[in-house]
């Protein structure tokens, strides 16, 4: 453990109560006994408790490896307040558990409370043993599990972790109803953006080093253009002719026109190297705006689980 002082440590901001998967992330992904972890009520209070200099760094999900990118996250990140940028990154392994206020069967449970996200990784299970159940939304897992446990009813379950089941005292009914065992959800490091866009590496967050992966860029673009034929393979052929690798391209509607979006890419490589500076200054004359939303270390993925009793990983909210 660490023996710096706990009142002098930095504060990190997550999507609350205790017990979240987005607390197991920033568990796992910052050096131990480094950070205060600091519960939020929702992504978008994270976000804002940032920029407001309430927190030093904020770590919130942005995509899953089966359900996708977390809309309000990208939506958060393109906003016009901008003011943060993307410092590093933690994946973890998506294990879900149905926990209810006390043990029951399956067949008296008429209503499961989760985040969002979650019952579409639980799709398999969620039909075929609680076909007849209600789905009802919670802003977190852990929420969803502190809700159940605090009605104390045998007819309610919630979709969670096992530490929020230990935190509020309820018990776990099924382990392991994730779909699958490589579901991995993507969890990023966000911190407030200096001036000329570089941060002075003493100021990153004390992540884990163990973890530390290849360089990534992150960005979003959008316009002038967009609505010509080609205008977006352009743009992509500024990253294929200097031989930089795209992983990951979506887009998002701007909520302005219909048929305006905006379209976010990660690639591989840092933002100090020549090839990735000229291709976003090709991309960049070709766009309304463009956006470096972060460049940072890459993190490796989990190893898939074996069936022995290494420790389960957990997901998104």
């Amino acid at each position: 453990m660490s023996s710096r002082p706990e009142d002098e440590r930095p504060r990190v901001g997550y999507l609350g109560p205790a017990g979240t998967f987005s607390e197991e992330a920033l568990l796992d992904g910052a050096a131990v006994g480094a950070v205060e972890p600091v519960a939020l009520s929702s992504i978008y209070d994270t976000v804002v408790a940032l920029r407001a200099g309430e927190i030093s760094w904020a770590i919130v999900p942005i995509e899953n490896s089966l359900e996708g990118s977390i809309n309000v996250t990208l939506d958060l990140l393109a906003g016009e307040e901008g003011g943060l940028e993307i410092v590093g990154e933690t994946l973890l392994r998506v294990r879900h558990s149905l926990i209810a206020a006390q043990a029951v069967a399956l067949e008296e449970i008429d209503t499961v409370i989760t985040h969002p996200q979650v019952p579409g990784q639980c799709t398999r299970f969620l039909r075929s043993e609680l076909a007849r159940a209600t789905i009802l939304p919670a802003a977190s897992t852990a929420e969803a599990v502190r809700a159940v446990v605090t009605a104390g009813t045998r007819r309610q379950a919630a979709i969670g972790t096992p530490l929020a089941a230990s935190i509020y005292g309820g018990t776990v009914i099924r382990a392991g109803v994730e779909d699958r065992d490589d579901n991995e959800t993507r969890f990023v490091w966000l911190g407030r953006a200096t001036f000329d866009g570089r941060r002075d590496p003493s100021a990153a967050p004390p992540l884990r080093t163990d973890a530390a992966g290849e360089w990534k860029t992150s960005l979003v673009f959008w316009g002038a253009g967009a609505d010509r034929a080609g205008w977006l393979v352009r743009c992509l052929d500024e990253f294929a002719r200097r031989n930089l690798n795209l992983t990951k391209i979506e887009s998002r509607p701007r909520r302005e026109r219909l048929g305006s979006y905006m379209f976010f890419a990660d690639l591989a490589g840092r933002l100090e190297d020549s090839a990735v500076t000229e291709a976003l200054a090709g991309v960049s004359s070709r766009c309304e705006e463009l956006r470096v939303l972060g460049s940072y270390r890459a993190t490796a993925s989990p190893e898939a689980p074996d069936g022995s009793d290494a420790p389960a990983r957990m997901s998104a909210a």
